[in-house]
This record gives structure tokens, sequence and C-alpha cells, in this order.
């Protein structure tokens, strides 16, 4: 296999080719400074140049779009002047441009493969890519040990033909490129948004609508930089998009499916939640307590003996399709649902009534 260079607009957590779900990376504290008494005001930009070593008007400036450096704990624009006593902190949310990758015999679900490229359906569990405190048991140690990547335990991090990512808790297919050629292709179908993704999800709530659609920016919490939020008046974030559509309802919840447009991290986590709908159990968004349902002891009881058998938010990535990089034919992939996440579903069903036959087929189509 050959070895892909790491490509920053590949991996880039607002880019369009990150699939949807993906852990974003976690800012990392790289500098901190209080304003000295005294000081005349000074726009911030202007401030960490002179205090940051190879410091760039055009990096100070993307790091103040992207939300990165706040002042007294919240974000500002460029033109923000830094007066004395405020405190201003520096994030990076760059990943390593070096780290081991140690290869590991794992087990691998391999839908399909061939000499250009495979799908692997990804357990829930599983994290897609080494990073702070998962250096092993990763999809990338699996890939590298089952491709056996030349000299890999003196190279610096390959990505392994990775095109995108879905979370450590969301299950489901992705596609791995084997050649450059591949990866390139590949990557430029999921930018112009011609790949074809479609999720299930189990949301909190009775959705009003059958179908519809949400198109509202996706970005980092201006305040709690680990999680992403929406942005309706579009000051900040990546435009996102996603449809959605029911395909059952069980009054208290509602089963679902998404198709995105774009792949922003944790797109359909996010957007569903700002519809006041959060992924069933999903203690990131809220979705991890009983958002809709009865005060009754039975009621409390069933919903937490789903969270045990379920103990992840309720996704999962059941469709993918494309255009083959080589062959130039449209090839797509289906996976059937965990166990885990049909146990839950079937509860749900038995719980409040029954579903028709037509959206049975539909879901398990």
């Amino acid at each position: 296999m050959t070895q892909i260079n790491d490509t920053e607009d590949i991996w880039d957590e607002d880019d369009p080719e990150q699939e949807e779900g993906a852990e974003p990376n976690e800012p990392i504290e790289r500098a901190r400074f209080t304003a000295q008494k005294g000081i005349e005001p000074l726009r911030v930009d202007k401030f960490l140049m002179i205090r940051l070593e190879n410091a760039t008007r055009n990096k100070v400036q993307q790091a103040l779009e992207e939300g990165l450096i706040l002042v007294n704990d919240k974000a500002v624009k460029a033109n923000y002047k830094v007066k004395p006593g405020d405190v201003v902190v520096v994030f990076d949310n760059r990943r390593p441009e070096s780290l081991e990758v140690i290869p590991e015999e794992l087990p691998l679900d391999i839908v399909y493969e061939d000499d250009a490229l495979m799908i692997i359906n990804k357990p829930a569990g599983m994290v897609v890519h080494p990073g702070c405190g998962n250096y092993t048991g990763t999809l990338v140690n699996g890939l590298a040990y089952y491709l056996k990547v030349p000299d890999i335990e003196n190279a610096a991090l390959p990505r392994v033909g990775l095109v995108h990512r879905i979370d450590k808790d969301t299950s489901g297919l992705l596609v791995v490129a084997k050649t450059d050629e591949a990866m390139s292709n590949l990557a430029a179908q999921f930018k112009k948004h011609t790949v074809h993704r479609r999720y299930i999800a189990l949301v909190w709530g009775n959705l009003e609508e059958d179908e519809g659609t949400i198109h509202v920016n996706v970005g980092r919490n201006l305040r709690f930089r680990k999680i992403m939020d929406t942005f309706p008046d579009g000051d900040h974030g990546k435009d996102a998009i996603t449809h959605y559509k029911v395909l059952e309802r069980f009054n208290y919840v509602t089963l679902i499916e998404l198709r995105l447009e774009t792949g922003r991290t944790h797109q359909i986590r996010v957007h569903m939640k700002s519809k006041g709908h959060p992924l069933f159990n999903d203690a990131t968004y809220g979705g991890d307590y009983i958002v809709k349902g009865t005060v009754f002891t039975k009621y409390k009881q069933f919903v937490e003996n789903c969270f045990k058998i379920l103990p992840r938010h309720a996704l999962h990535a059941k469709e993918l399709g494309f255009t083959h990089p080589v062959t130039k034919e449209w090839i797509q992939f289906n996976s059937e649902l965990p166990v885990e996440m049909q146990q839950v579903i079937d509860r749900w069903r038995t719980y409040t009534g029954g579903m028709t036959t037509q959206l049975r087929q539909q879901l398990n189509g």
C-alpha cells in the first residue's frame, strides 16, 4: 500500500471531506498571557504577534476566526483591544505531525476489498485514529497490520488511506483508500458532496414533520472547546446541511434516517440537539437522561435498561455509495444495524406499539 501523506484539508475538522461523528481534535492550551498593568490597549492579534514565537498575522487571525483564542474565557475578533488584566489563552487543535503507530492484529469487518480500496464496517467502541489517550486498538493500528505498511515503526503517522472518519461510539461504514490515486479521487468526491451517506438514528421526542432539512452552521462551542454547537446567525462555524426522514414513531422517541449533504464534526448529533431531539443516550449532547416521557417508575426503569443495552449514542452509518475511483462505476454498500441498537429499537416498538411491514422493509433495505 502507498502511504498517504498528512494532508491538512482532508483532516480538517470542519472540512466537508470529514465524516459525521468524528471526535473533534481536543484543543490543547499552548500559551496563556495576562496583560500587565499600565499597558496601552492593543489589538489582540498584534498583542499575540509580539509574544508568540513564529507567529504571523495570518496565523493569528485564522486562530481567532476558528475560536481558538479566548480573552477572559470568551472568543473575540481580531479588532478586540487587550486591556490591563485581560487573560489571553491560545489553543491549538492541530494533530501531531508524528506519532508512532503500532501495527496490531485486530478483527476487521471488511465488507469489500479490491486493489484500490476497502470498505470497513466499524463497530461502536473502536477509535478510528490514534490520538491522546488512544494509541493502540484503533482502526489505523489494525489497518497498519493488515495492509503491512512498510517501515511503520520508524515512519511518521500514516493516514493509511482514511478518507473520512466516524467517531468512537458511532458504528458503520468507512471507505479506506489503498493508493494515492484512489485517495485523491475519493477525497474529491466527498468535497463535492457526491458521496451517498445514509445514517439511522434513534432520537428523543416525536418529530413534528415526517421529513425535513436542517441548515444551520456548525462549529466549536465558544465556551466549551471540546464540543460542537450550532450558530443560526452564521457568525461562527461552517455551513452544514442535514436531511432527515421519520421511519417510525414510538411516542417518546423517533427512529429516523439522515442523509448528509455536508460532513461537519458531530453534525447529526448537534443538528438534532438544535431541534430539541438529541440522540438517544448521547451523553455529550444531552441524550443520556429521560428527555421525553412519563414520571412513572416503570417507564424510568425501561429507559435505564435501554441505556444499559446500548451504552452509547444511537447512531449507525448504514449506507455508503460513491463512484469507484478506477472503474468509474457507482458502488454502494449497506450495513445492518448492530444487535444492541436493534434490540433497543425492538424494545421501544414493543413498549409503544408495532410498525408496518413497509417501514420494516424500508429500514432493513
